[in-house]
């Protein structure tokens, strides 16, 4: 495999960790709240977000630069976990966001000078 596109590769799966790390976070704290789930589940809550920010720091690049192509990979997960935690059928609207983000986030990522700092 190319090393670029080893890294590349390296960089998307990294997103996506750190977008179910964070949805994880958010998500306990839902069913603790709302669904009156036990309190125990603070704990897997603070673990995920702690791995959530140390992932964040394993990132190629600038921060700002980092967060614009996570927030899009974050909106697709967000959509993925809709649909199979959630169970709930996918609009047409939702792809179509979905895509357009995708899209937005790789076009930050793959730019011809790649993440730099």
């Amino acid at each position: 495999m190319d090393i670029a596109f080893t890294k590349i590769l390296t960089t998307i799966i990294l997103f996506f960790v750190t977008a179910v790390a964070e949805i994880l976070g958010c998500y306990f704290p839902y069913l603790i709240l709302n669904q009156n789930k036990s309190h125990w589940l603070w704990i897997p809550t603070v673990l995920s977000l702690a791995v959530f920010v140390w992932l964040l720091t394993l990132h190629p690049a600038a921060s700002g630069r980092i967060y614009a192509a996570y927030g899009g990979i974050y909106i697709f997960s967000a959509l993925m976990w809709l649909k199979f935690v959630d169970h709930v059928s996918l609009t047409r609207w939702d792809l179509f966001g979905g895509c357009i983000v995708i899209i937005g986030a790789l076009v930050i990522i793959l730019q011809p000078q790649g993440l730099i700092r």
